[in-house]
């Protein structure tokens, strides 16, 4: 969530406009709700762009994506745009241009102060060149892979709480020399199958380790084409970034492709990743960054000076996401804007679910138009997102932000629960705070709310998404031992397996972050831990998959993958709604601060769950003359019977244990 912009104040123009963007004239007579870019028919391509202050509109044809490429006779045509109702400017290019890249020029009126003459790419492209500057008309037809229009979510009738999501980073995944990955740091990386840890055919990596693992749904961090790697040498002085940088936001990034400068290249591969992932049997969840833009220089934000964006009275930007520039959805056009862009990359890509950056900067009505759209294509298409409450200047009355306190208002959407994350393994802001894992029980109460799946934003575990760890602040692993000095590595992989324990077993949706479950960790050549990584090296970010070699990392994967077995086994952790959770589920009296216990129970299971974070052991007393299984304790997890027991138990220090009833 960086940018390099720096707020600055408009022309006196611009600030004229500005006040009339958000007025309800200003609406009734510019919002459009037809089709805009470029428009392939085969035979012909319309092209359509919404510039309702504009003096003139060209759209120019080149032969090439690539703006330093010298060739004389690379520009083709500039054709005028005609302005229309709504302040559409349009033109219809009657012959067959599909892979012709495009710019649109834009006058504005020079007798106004702040008025200005632009080159740029199409706000609604779908494909483009090098770099995301130069559009491209595409037939989107020949960029479908074999199988592709039958491609479908392979678990499309999994109820929210039964997925399990893993967030990750295309480049991360393969970026290491120990994955064994030929396709490093690209989209078909992901498609690599029967990878191994330095290609030694023993321990899976990649695609095939994260099938084993169990999950579900891969959560993949921006994918659209963002604005911080120069495509042309995307490995060149090891640039990396996370992408929350948005540039084109209906184009596949052309560093995770295996050609950046021909534009179908990377809708190729992007598609052949999601239908690998689907023939998987892995659904495909896309990180959205609505919320704010790279800079002022995005091509939306100059076709209409300072509409995208919302800004006080004298022109100063809002600055609630920390990026200089909120976006403000409440416009209709932007609101628009935001909607056909989610349900393009549904249709077109077959993308299974959104994640939603900084949600609590959008309006609730473009999310919820959003998921109306999204059930006319597929009902189960998931959507959450972050709720936090921030600061930011609306440019309109009356309007509610997606936030955690107003989930109520949203349809059939999540929030992430900072409430769990924090109970478990304290507060992310500050480094030394423990939580309940390190014995820290000050925060139980909140912790077993989150754990019934609702905090207290939150009345239902199918508005929730459970995580102690993502790609923001520290490591799950690091965390630990940051607020536990001079931990042992033995003792902080008990901390870790603990943390897994509470949020696989949960009510709500498990998420987790890459490489947690072998204990991933984010250190600098200084030695130093790397809290947001954004902008460092492979080397800091890319998943050490040799890791697993050594037996002590290898089975926390092995604990890991026990967890997610034994969850999709019993759909006493799979409720859904507050009316199960209170029917099925209560607490049971410990008489210990540092130990959290409490039952599932209904006509098919008795499941006794037990969190122990104190540095000794809880004895548990079982219903006398009754025999209990166990099923995960402080070195096995799975679906197996570890033990039988009667009367009474140990739950071994810093350890989780559930039990039966036989």
């Amino acid at each position: 969530m960086n940018s390099s912009n720096e707020s600055r104040k408009l022309g006196k123009c611009n600030l004229e406009w500005i006040k009339e963007y958000s007025s309800k004239e200003f609406e009734r007579e510019f919002t459009y709700e037809g089709n805009l870019g470029a428009i392939y028919g085969g035979e012909s391509t319309e092209f359509k762009l919404w510039s309702p202050y504009a003096d003139g509109v060209k759209v120019n044809l080149y032969r090439n994506g690539d703006v330093n490429n010298k060739d004389e006779k690379d520009l083709i045509d500039t054709i005028p745009l005609v302005k229309g109702d709504k302040g559409v400017w349009s033109v219809k290019v009657d012959k067959d241009i599909d892979g012709v890249y495009y710019t649109y020029s834009i006058t504005f009126d020079k007798k106004y102060e702040g008025a200005y003459d632009c080159e740029i790419c199409d706000p609604y492209a779908r494909a483009c060149g090098v770099n995301g500057i130069r559009g491209m008309v595409v037939n989107l037809e020949n960029t479908n892979p074999d199988g592709f229009r039958e491609d479908k979510n392979p678990n499309e009738e999994l109820p929210v709480c039964e997925s399990i999501i893993y967030e990750l980073h295309v480049r991360d995944l393969s970026s290491d020399d120990s994955s064994g990955i030929i396709h490093k740091g690209k989209f078909l990386g992901l498609t690599e199958q029967g990878t191994t840890v330095n290609n030694e055919g023993a321990i899976s990596t990649g695609i095939s380790h994260i099938k084993e693992l169990g999950v579900t749904h891969i959560h993949l961090l921006p994918f659209y084409d963002y604005a911080t790697i120069d495509e042309t040498a995307p490995f060149s002085h090891d640039q990396y970034n996370w992408g929350y940088d948005p540039l084109n936001y209906n184009i596949p990034e052309g560093s995770y492709a295996t050609d950046a400068f021909d534009g179908r290249t990377r809708i190729i591969e992007l598609k052949k990743t999601i239908k690998s992932l689907h023939d998987n049997g892995i659904s495909v969840i896309m990180d959205v960054v609505y919320n704010h833009t790279y800079n002022d220089d995005f091509c939306f934000n100059k076709s209409v000076p300072g509409y995208f964006q919302r800004m006080d009275k004298n022109g100063i930007k809002s600055d609630g996401s920390a990026c200089g520039n909120d976006t403000a959805s409440e416009r209709s056009m932007v609101s628009k804007y935001i909607v056909d862009s989610v349900l393009y990359w549904a249709r077109e890509y077959h993308i299974d679910g959104f994640r939603f950056d900084l949600v609590g900067l959008i309006d609730v009505d473009t999310i919820n138009k959003i998921r109306k759209g999204l059930d006319q294509i597929r009902p189960n298409i998931m959507m959450y997102g972050e709720g936090w409450t921030l600061d930011t200047k609306l440019t309109k009355e009356d309007v509610v932000l997606s936030t955690q306190n107003h989930i109520n208002y949203l349809e059939r959407f999540a929030m992430f629960s900072d409430d769990i994350r924090d109970a478990i393994k304290g507060s992310v802001f500050i480094e030394e705070e423990k939580g309940f894992i390190s014995g820290n029980t000050e925060e139980v109460d909140i912790l077993k709310g989150a754990v019934m799946g609702m905090p207290y934003w939150s009345d239902s575990p199918d508005k929730v998404i459970n995580y102690t760890s993502c790609h923001d602040n520290y490591t799950l692993f690091d965390k630990i031992f940051l607020c536990n000095e001079d931990i042992s590595f033995e003792d902080a992989v008990k901390q870790n397996l603990l943390a897994a324990s509470i949020v696989m077993l949960s009510q709500g949706i498990p998420l987790l972050h890459a490489g947690e479950e072998m204990l991933r960790t984010k250190v600098n050549a200084q030695g130093e831990y790397v809290s947001d990584s954004v902008r460092d090296a492979d080397s800091v970010n890319s998943i050490k998959w040799d890791t697993l070699k050594l037996q002590e990392y290898y089975h926390v994967y092995e604990y890991y993958k026990g967890l997610i077995e034994f969850r999709k086994n019993h759909r006493l952790f799979l409720l859904d709604c507050k009316e199960q959770v209170d029917k099925y589920m209560h607490y049971l009296d410990t008489a210990q601060e540092g130990v959290v216990a409490y039952e599932l129970k209904n006509e098919q299971e008795d499941i006794i769950v037990v969190f122990n974070a104190m540095k000794k052991a809880y004895e548990l007393d079982l219903l006398e003359h009754q025999e209990y299984h166990i099923y995960i304790n402080d070195e096995k997890a799975g679906n197996r019977i570890l033990q039988k027991v009667k009367k009474e138990v140990a739950v071994e220090p810093v350890s989780c244990m559930v039990l039966i009833k036989a």
